[in-house]
């Protein structure tokens, strides 16, 4: 590995390096006014959710590197202490990119981006009509974390009021995944889009997994299981009891004669099989039925 040690290298390039290695970010398409009323819209990659009671979202309005100067967000938050963040999706990336242009003051970048204001229900600053999701917040506090270049600013904003699009939600009135399709930071100018690369990874169980240092040790020390697939095999309550394994494979002749005259690795790939279908229950018969 190389070492970086950033009092060694240049701002711009440890910015590039630390840009590159943690993503993806959400991006807080970040919409003001200035103290004359003039609209502000700019997009942050250092963005993300602190606290649902109080609903705190907080953004950070970075320094310039280049010359060390202030963006108009970060001075319309100190001047007007409101904000809208808006959520940006696949359909107004681009949009969203051509608002980063860092057109002089006072030009609207609602306007160069095409792109609609929404007023506001209780604060000044515009929403973004395009945008599925919407914050309107008060900026409780400013943390300024330096005063050279490349050091940001913690905008700390409270939320007031959601505004969320209703096509982007499920039959149960929860926001669809798939439905809202955001699209993240990540380092260059590299984009990912969410939904085309969701996975899930079922939570923990309640009652607490057996663990991967419970697993057999011919299972945790397989040469064929990843560490993710251990982690699958770790998150049930219990490994199936030998009663239930010999009802499961005498109801499945399929996977009885696939297993039967079978060597270990070729067993560990065949529940493989399963793992990547997220189907641990049957995994682990196949599993329990060999040990």
């Amino acid at each position: 590995m190389i070492r970086i040690d950033p009092s060694e290298v240049s701002t711009g390039k440890l910015h590039g390096m630390m840009l590159g290695a943690i993503g993806p970010r959400p991006i807080a398409f970040a919409s003001t006014i200035d103290e004359a009323g003039n609209p502000n819209l700019s997009p942050f990659s250092f963005f993300n959710v602190f606290s649902a009671n109080p609903p705190i979202l907080i953004f950070s309005p970075a320094r310039r590197v280049r010359d060390n100067s202030t963006k108009h967000t970060l001075e319309n938050s100190i001047a007007t202490k409101e904000v809208v963040i808006n959520i940006v999706n696949y359909d107004i990336v681009q949009q969203m990119s051509l608002s980063s242009t860092e057109y002089p003051d006072g030009v609207n970048e609602f306007d160069k981006a095409g792109l609609t204001m929404l007023p506001s229900e209780k604060i000044k600053s515009f929403r973004v009509a395009e945008a599925p999701v919407q914050f309107e917040c008060k900026v409780n506090e400013i943390v300024s974390l330096g005063s050279e270049g490349g050091a940001g600013n913690l905008v700390i904003c409270e939320v007031l009021l959601m505004h969320v699009k209703k096509d982007i939600l499920d039959s149960d009135g929860k926001i669809d995944q798939h439905k809202i399709d955001q699209v993240a930071r990540m380092g260059g100018n590299w984009y990912t889009r969410a939904n085309m690369g969701m996975f899930e990874v079922p939570k923990p169980l309640s009652t607490i997994g057996i663990g991967i240092d419970a697993l057999p040790d011919n299972v945790k020390n397989s040469t064929v299981f990843t560490g993710n697939d251990l982690g699958k095999l770790g998150n049930v309550e219990r490994i199936p009891a030998n009663i239930e394994v010999q009802d499961f494979v005498n109801n499945n002749s399929d996977i009885k004669d696939k297993i039967q005259d079978a060597n270990l690795i070729e067993i560990h790939k065949f529940a493989q099989q399963y793992l990547d279908m997220d189907d641990i229950n049957t995994a682990w018969n196949i599993l329990a039925a060999i040990q």
